[in-house]
């Protein structure tokens, strides 16, 4: 008798642990960055600068970035990679943004690359990130300005659009929310466990620009109706539309000449 009341006892006991676990821990679930040397040297063209973001405050870090920077850009591509590496794996289509005159501004998370410090919460990051945004945007005034952000980095790129109003935001295989994702990955989590709730349909329904929305149809970690259903909530956006990739996945889009097109045709249109 007392084995029986003891064995839902352990397993209440085992699952409150894990979700201790993951309430304290769930930053190395979420973000698997790579650290480089201070001294590495990124061979991406003379024309590549690499940039510094100085946060100050009690939770001060020195925030890397990598800065394509052409004679006469029509505009700027602020780029918001996913949530893997660093800039050393991320910064490597910088011919494809040259063919079309666009500068290019990539940024490493805090722990990523160069960058120092590490990710604490979601205010912070989303702090980082208009930091980085304020630092650079002024310099394209007049010109066009694009938002692009890519799986773990399309919440934090709508978002920061949905602020700052550019002329076009990209989101490539987005996701509605983590807990959307998680919901659908780990069933057994609550979602009020999640400390980055990363709510990029929220941030969607309130943009007003241009949207564009690229997504794999094979994608098996971030599934396409996620983009659908974000398409379907970017009623107050100027213009919303989903490029459907067929045959690619979540890391290979770059290789499919549907997505290279469908930022072709929208860095085409006149502002």
């Amino acid at each position: 008798m007392h084995l029986l009341w003891s064995l839902p006892l352990l397993a209440a006991a085992l699952y409150a642990t894990l979700l201790a676990l993951l309430w304290f821990g769930q930053e190395k679930l979420i973000f698997q960055p790579q650290k480089l040397s201070a001294g590495h040297r990124f061979d991406v063209g003379a024309d590549v600068h690499e940039v510094w973001i100085e946060r100050p405050g009690p939770d001060a870090a020195r925030l890397h970035a990598l800065h394509l920077r052409l004679p006469a850009p029509e505009g700027v591509v602020f780029y918001l990679h996913g949530n893997a590496g660093n800039l050393q794996g991320w910064f490597v289509n910088a011919d494809f943004w040259r063919s079309l005159n666009h500068d290019l501004f990539m940024l490493d998370y805090r722990g990523y690359g160069k960058s120092g410090g590490e990710v604490r919460s979601q205010e912070q990051l989303l702090a980082d990130v208009r930091a980085a945004w304020d630092q650079v945007a002024p310099a394209y005034s007049g010109k066009r300005r694009v938002i692009l952000g890519r799986s773990l980095g399309s919440a934090l790129a709508a978002s920061l659009a949905a602020d700052v109003s550019p002329e076009l935001t990209v989101l490539v295989s987005p996701y509605e929310s983590m807990a959307a994702l998680a919901a659908e990955h780990y069933r057994w989590v609550p979602a009020a466990l999640l400390r980055y709730p990363l709510r990029t349909d929220e941030a969607v329904a309130r943009l007003k620009g241009r949207v564009l929305l690229l997504h794999g149809e094979r994608d098996e970690l971030i599934g396409l109706h996620h983009s659908e259903r974000l398409l379907a909530k970017a009623a107050a956006a100027q213009e919303a539309r989903l490029v459907r990739v067929p045959g690619a996945g979540h890391n290979d889009l770059q290789m499919f000449d549907a997505y290279l097109g469908g930022l072709r045709s929208a860095l085409a249109v006149q502002r």
